[in-house]
């Protein structure tokens, strides 16, 4: 069930996902996730927020003002 909408079907997709983090802009996209059928909302497992931030300390280290990553690849 969607927390934002109440929503009752929650899909299974991908989105795009953007951090702005400081000086930082971190985009990565295909991310998998679930999403609300009604109101769009976008959900994370566990396991894809841990790949998540995986991605943006390592786009942080390389020190790059903007990183660009593709979920699978990275």
């Amino acid at each position: 069930m969607c927390s934002y909408c109440r929503g009752k079907e929650l899909k299974e997709s991908t989105t795009t996902y953007v951090a702005v983090l400081d000086e930082y802009t971190i985009i990565i996209k295909n991310v998998p996730c679930l999403e609300c059928a009604q109101c769009g909302e976008k959900y994370y497992t566990d396991e894809v927020m841990q790949n998540i931030e995986r991605i943006v300390t390592k786009a942080k280290e390389l020190n790059s003002e903007f990183f660009v990553a593709e979920y699978k690849a990275a």
